[in-house]
C-alpha cells in the first residue's frame, strides 16, 4: 500500500515533530511539500525531506493556489492562521491534521468542524496526550474499577520557569492578541485528558489567575535594558538572562527556535533582534503566568487544573482519589504511576509500557499513526476527531471568561450559545 502523501503548512517545531513520522515510517507517510515563510526553515525542511523546489512555498496561500496534489495537510501554522488555512485546505479536498488550538476565536472552532463534516473530510486536532502509554495506562486503570468511584482529580501543568519565559513571555504565544489565551494554548491538552479519563461532561467551572511576575514593576533594577544583549546590570543574578539560556552550540529545542544555524555565534546574533533576546520584564507579553480552574462533572466528581509557569521541574503531575484507591502520577522522565490501595494499605508501582521515541512521551508518533490509519480506512478507538476535541476548547474559553469576569460558568448554556453564535459564520 502506497504511503499517505502530505503537505506541511509550517516548518517550525511542531511541523517537524509531526513530519518526522515520515522519516521513521516511510511506508506510511511521505512529505511532498512545505509552506513556510521563513526561508532558512523552509530550506532546512526541504533538505530533510528531499522536496522538489517547485513544492516549497513561502505561504500556505501559495500551496493552496497550486491545487490539490497530496492526500493531506499537516497544519502547524500559528494559531490565528489555523482558521483560514484549514478552511481552504478542506475546500480543496484535503484531510487535515491540525495543531491545537483549532482557533483562538470561539465561533471559528465550531465553523471548522461544520466545514469538515459538510465536506466529509477528516479534521483531527493534535491532542497528543491521548496517544501516550502513560495516559492510556492510567485510563485503563480507571476503567477497570481499581480506584472505585472517582471522587476528585487534581492535574497540574508544571511549566519550568525557563519554558514559561521561552514560550509565553518571549515566544510566539506571549500575547493573546497574536495567538491565544494561555489556558487555551497550553491547557486544551489538559482539558481533553480530563474529560477523556473521567468519561463525563463538565457542568460548571470557575477560574482564577493572572500575569503576576513578568511585568515591569518586578524588574530587578529600575534601569534594566529592553534586551539581555544590551549590558544589563542585573544579568549575573538573573535566571532569565537570554545569553545563559540560548547561547550554545548544537541542535535541539529551544535553542533552534532562534535560528536553524546550530552555533553560539549565530544564536548570539539572533538575540539582538529576535523576541527571545527581550528582557522578560520589558516584553510585550500579556498572558497569565499562573491559572487555576475548578470543574464540576455530571456525576459530581470534582477536578482542579492548575497551570503554573514558575516550576523548577517540567512536566504534568496528577492525583486521583477514588473510593477504593488513590493514584498519583508524573508525566515526565522518569514517568511514574503509583497506586495506593485504601483497605490493604498496599502500595503499587504501575508498569508503563515503553513508547516509541518521539515528543510528548511518544504521543507525537501515536497521533500521526492514528491519522494515517484513519485515512486508510483503519480507524480504531484511538481516533479523536475535531468534534470530540471541541469540548476541550469550549472549557478553555469558558475558563478564560470565568477568570476575567470572576464568575461561575454553566456549561450547558455555554455550549448552546456557542453553537448559535457559530451560525453567523456560515
Amino acid at each position: 500500500m502506497a504511503p499517505i502523501t502530505a503537505i506541511s503548512f509550517g516548518a517550525g517545531a511542531r511541523g517537524n515533530a509531526y513530519a518526522n513520522y515520515a522519516l521513521t515510517h516511510p511506508e506510511d507517510l511521505r512529505i511532498v511539500a512545505v509552506a513556510e515563510p521563513d526561508s532558512a526553515r523552509r530550506a532546512a525542511f526541504a533538505r530533510k525531506y528531499n522536496l522538489n523546489d517547485k513544492l516549497c512555498f513561502s505561504t500556505w496561500q501559495d500551496a493552496v493556489n497550486a491545487g490539490k496534489f497530496a492526500d493531506a495537510v499537516i497544519n502547524a501554522t500559528m494559531d490565528r492562521t489555523h482558521y483560514p488555512s484549514t478552511l481552504a485546505a478542506l475546500a480543496l479536498g484535503y484531510e487535515v491534521l491540525l495543531e491545537k488550538p483549532m482557533s483562538p476565536v470561539l465561533e471559528e472552532n465550531v465553523r471548522l468542524i461544520q466545514a469538515a463534516e459538510a465536506q466529509r473530510r477528516l479534521l483531527q486536532v493534535c491532542h497528543v496526550l491521548r496517544f501516550t502509554s502513560f495516559f492510556r495506562t492510567l485510563r485503563n486503570i480507571i476503567q477497570s474499577g481499581a480506584l472505585g468511584r472517582i471522587i476528585s482529580m487534581d492535574l497540574r501543568e508544571n511549566l519550568s520557569y525557563w519554558h514559561m519565559a521561552h514560550s509565553f513571555v518571549r515566544g510566539n504565544w506571549r500575547n493573546s492578541d497574536m495567538s491565544s489565551p494561555m489556558i487555551l494554548t497550553k491547557c486544551c491538552h489538559d482539558f481533553d485528558i480530563l474529560i477523556w479519563l473521567l468519561g463525563t461532561k463538565v457542568t460548571h467551572l470557575n477560574s482564577f489567575g493572572s500575569l503576576t511576575h513578568f511585568i515591569p514593576s518586578n524588574a530587578p533594577l529600575p534601569d534594566v535594558p529592553a534586551r539581555c544583549t544590551q549590558g544589563c546590570p542585573a544579568a549575573d543574578g538573573c535566571k532569565y538572562d537570554a545569553r545563559k539560556i540560548y547561547v550554545a552550540d548544537g541542535n535541539g529545542w529551544p535553542y533552534d527556535m532562534l535560528t536553524p544555524t546550530p552555533t553560539r555565534e549565530a544564536r548570539l546574533n539572533a538575540l539582538e533582534t529576535s523576541p527571545y533576546g527581550m528582557c522578560v520584564y520589558r516584553a510585550d507579553n500579556n498572558v497569565v503566568d499562573h491559572q487555576t480552574v475548578n470543574l464540576l462533572f455530571e456525576d459530581e466528581t470534582t477536578a482542579t487544573l492548575i497551570m503554573n509557569g514558575h516550576g523548577a521541574e517540567e512536566g504534568r503531575t496528577l492525583r486521583i482519589d477514588g473510593t477504593k484507591a488513590t493514584m498519583t502520577g508524573k508525566f515526565s522522565e522518569p514517568y511514574k504511576l503509583n497506586l495506593y490501595h485504601h483497605h490493604s494499605g498496599a502500595r503499587e508501582s504501575v508498569h508503563i509500557p515503553a513508547a516509541e521515541a518521539s515528543g510528548h512521551g511518544g504521543g507525537d508518533t501515536g497521533l500521526v499513526r492514528s491519522f494515517v490509519r484513519a485515512l486508510r480506512g483503519e480507524a480504531d478507538g484511538s481516533l479523536s476527531t475535531a468534534r470530540v476535541s471541541l469540548e476541550s476548547h469550549l472549557l478553555a474559553f469558558a475558563a478564560e471568561e470565568a477568570r476575567l469576569k470572576k464568575i461561575v460558568i454553566e456549561m450547558k448554556a455555554y455550549r448552546q450559545i456557542t453553537e448559535a453564535a457559530s451560525a453567523i459564520l456560515q
